[in-house]
């Protein structure tokens, strides 16, 4: 089924079970396996599949779980899923979700650790991503089309839009974008209640609402804290089944570094290399600055998130065991974010504060794609045919709605194709 539901329809879901755990696994299994691009393109690949063409939430839920995920540390993609999780699967939902997205990439990656500590070399795949960029451009285009529709509902947050994509290319810090536009915009819109008698009180209200939200009937019943702990666990245990490698540091020295990483990291991949470069190359001299440079490779080269580039360094410091630690560890604080805001975000949507605040911050996250768009466009569209296999991507995707999932993978195809004509 395709098509949209409009932003006050609540989209009917089946009763809480086995068989939605299992979608939730399949399809993020899935996206963790094609998503190429990094954060902007993973986003449109769950506009597609969770908005179009399964419904499972509304435009206007999407949006609002886009906006949270910019303002918490982590990787947004990543709590983009866990989020999508919750709302569909509830707490064991948020756990499958995320740790379905994740594990692709951690796997894929962890491989490319072995043969780079066995062989000394990385496999190269200049020429598939020379076809799967331009299709990603195409796709992140496209999805950015649809939320911003949805997201600009008026002129003066047409403007906010605008004046968020300059702060961005002026060099503005992205936090600081999401929360003075979403600040911005509530006090302009609410102005004229902020200024009555009753406005002190709404305030308060809304912080009130955070608080008593998780009692709300709305959410999903919980599970004990114990099944988040047991998921990752299980999680932890599958990616440690390689054969061991000695360690070189220890598991918990690994495990601390990166948890403190995903627990305050804003910006995503090229951050964590930023993090990584002062903390474990200078600091530490756990690693040569060639092998952050290859790190960097392989956070290129590979799908899903890009943070699974932890997985990679916890790889060469510890073996499996090492990365498997440092993968649970960076991303382990996204899923305790989420659990903490996911249960009461669409409740603070009824106050018409915090409804003018989340608007304010959704223009400003559509901006911002827009602008690692065309940053990633840069680099992607350098040369005629690239231009070609965006356009026509971009043609597919409007014309006949085909997966995104295809999308890439004639891309990539088309990469290889070309390479092999020269």
């Amino acid at each position: 089924m395709t098509g949209d539901l409009s932003a006050g329809e609540v989209p009917a879901n089946p009763p809480l079970g086995p068989t939605r755990l299992r979608e939730l696994a399949a399809l993020f299994l899935k996206l963790g396996c094609i998503g190429f691009g990094g954060p902007a393109a993973h986003i449109a690949l769950m506009e597609e599949e969770v908005i179009r063409k399964r419904q499972w939430i509304t435009r206007q839920q999407f949006l609002d779980l886009l906006g949270a995920a910019n303002l918490i540390p982590g990787p947004t993609s990543t709590e983009m899923a866990i989020s999508v999780g919750f709302v569909r699967g509830g707490w064991l939902g948020l756990c499958i979700a995320g740790a379905s997205f994740i594990l692709p990439a951690a796997l894929i990656t962890a491989g490319f650790a072995w043969a780079y500590v066995h062989f000394g070399s990385l496999p190269q795949a200049a020429s598939l991503l020379a076809g799967i960029k331009p299709a990603v451009v195409a796709i992140i285009a496209v999805a950015i089309s649809r939320l911003g529709k949805a997201a600009v509902k008026d002129l003066p947050l047409a403007g906010l839009g605008l004046a968020a994509l300059a702060a961005f290319f002026l060099g503005l810090n992205p936090i600081a974008i999401l929360f003075g536009g979403g600040i911005l915009g509530m006090v302009v819109k609410r102005s004229s209640d902020f200024l009555r008698p009753g406005g002190t009180r709404m305030v308060a209200g809304i912080f009130a609402g955070m608080f008593t939200g998780f009692g709300s009937r709305t959410a999903p019943r919980p599970a004990t804290w114990a099944t988040v702990l047991r998921s990752f666990a299980v999680f932890g245990a599958a990616s440690a089944a390689a054969a061991p490698v000695a360690a070189k540091v220890s598991l918990g020295r690994i495990a601390l570094f990166f948890l403190k990483v995903g627990a305050v990291l804003y910006g995503g991949g090229y951050v964590l290399l930023a993090f990584i470069d002062q903390g474990l190359v200078h600091q530490h001299a756990w690693l040569t600055q060639q092998q952050l440079l290859d790190s960097v490779a392989i956070g290129q080269f590979t799908p899903g998130p890009v943070l699974s580039t932890a997985t990679f360094i916890g790889y060469l410091l510890g073996g499996a065991p090492g990365a498997a630690v440092a993968t649970v560890a960076i991303f382990l604080p996204s899923f305790f974010y989420v659990a903490l805001l996911a249960p009461v975000l669409f409740k603070l949507r009824q106050s018409p504060w915090m409804a003018a605040f989340l608007d304010a911050v959704n223009v400003c996250a559509i901006a911002l794609m827009i602008g690692v768009t065309v940053r990633f466009a840069q680099d992607a569209l350098r040369a005629w045919p690239a231009w070609v296999i965006a356009a026509v991507a971009a043609a597919v995707l409007l014309r006949w709605k085909l997966s995104p999932a295809w999308v890439v993978l004639a891309g990539g195809i088309a990469g290889l194709a070309l390479a092999a004509l020269r």
